[in-house]
């Protein structure tokens, strides 16, 4: 009942608006009427010139009428369709104007007719020209509208999925430190407490201050410098970050960072290596991560675990959904290093 009455005024609203639309379209037009009729000398100039502005208005919603007919079997309108409408608009207003100078000798009937019959036709494509457009333009909006939908919808479900990945590899390097280690395990669980309760209660959100970010990064990599103990070798150069304003997709970085440490493990080398900037440049975020590794060894380890790449995956379809022609990532390998490089635009 109460979407009833919703509608019912909205109806009234848009009717009303037609109508003083009408009123405000009819003083031109009867202006340019019936500066045209005076050139033709012809008599009661005023008087065609207020039936043919009523008849052009009617002609229009004529045309409206007839466009909700035709949009039933066309289905979707194109810009081919307005191309032709708009073509045949300015053809009969052509003919129009020819026909004021060239007139039938002896037919004035025919003349008649051949001023109103165009003149008709141009109210009635007017009208249609118009609901097309509309029409068009209410499409685009709700394929717009959908789309966005979507993408948000998307983009939920890959910050979802970002907890569990963490989690789940948070918790296989537990279990073999609880082995070798056990020692190590209560202050690496007080470090993780703080990491999930950031990446489920935090990072929901589209965009969070990146002053919050480097907080939970830093947090991150002093639960690795735990974990790895003397064999980390990690250079720092990370920006310090106070204003809150600058912002920046949550858990997106973590997510190279975390590779870094993963894939570094899996040098022949003793010690592992990793280098980390981070800086700010004029509009832009600037991120890199070095880390050394051993390609042979990486490949090995992603054709057995069926989930190795997920995190990379997820960045790459978070950046085109966020930072669309606003972000550069690339990613460059060799035989004993893996460096990413990354540049995003301010949010």
């Amino acid at each position: 009942m109460k979407n009833s009455k919703v509608n019912n005024d909205k109806e009234l609203v848009r009717n009303i608006a037609y109508f003083v639309l009408s009123a405000i379209v009819s003083v031109p037009l009867f202006l340019a009427i019936d500066a045209f009729i005076n050139a033709m000398h012809m008599n009661e100039d005023e008087a065609i010139a207020a039936a043919a502005t009523g008849c052009f208005l009617v002609g229009v919603f004529l045309g409206r009428y007839c466009a909700e007919i035709l949009m039933t079997e066309i289905k979707k309108v194109s810009n081919w369709h307005l191309i032709a409408i708009f073509i045949l608009i300015v053809t009969n207003i052509v003919w129009i104007f020819y026909h004021a100078d060239y007139p039938f000798a002896d037919h004035p009937a025919l003349n008649l007719l051949m001023y109103w019959i165009p003149f008709i036709a141009v109210s009635v494509l007017t009208g249609i020209l118009i609901k097309f457009i509309r029409f068009m333009t209410q499409n685009e909006l709700k394929e717009a509208q959908t789309s966005a939908a979507n993408s948000q919808s998307e983009l939920h479900l890959l910050q979802s999925q970002l907890s569990p990945h963490f989690l789940f590899n948070t918790l296989n390097n537990l279990y073999g430190l609880s082995i070798t280690q056990h020692e190590k395990i209560p202050p690496l669980l007080l470090r993780l407490s703080d990491l999930l309760r950031y990446s489920v209660y935090e990072s929901n959100q589209s965009f969070v201050p990146l002053k919050e970010e480097l907080a939970y990064i830093d947090n991150y990599i002093e639960f690795e410098k735990i974990r790895i103990g003397d064999r980390l070798i990690l250079k720092g150069d990370i920006e310090k970050i106070d204003n809150t304003n600058i912002r920046i997709a949550p858990m997106l970085l973590i997510v190279f960072i975390e590779n870094a440490f993963k894939h570094s493990k899996n040098t022949a080398e003793e010690n592992i290596f990793i280098e980390i900037s981070l800086k700010t440049w004029s509009n832009y975020i600037l991120f890199s991560i070095k880390n050394s590794h051993n390609k042979n060894a990486v490949e090995e380890v992603s054709t057995i675990n069926k989930n190795s790449g997920f995190g990379l995956v997820n960045v790459r379809k978070r950046l085109q959904l966020l930072y669309p022609n606003e972000a550069e990532l690339n990613i460059e390998e060799d035989e004993r290093t893996y460096n990413v490089n990354l540049r995003l635009k301010m949010k």
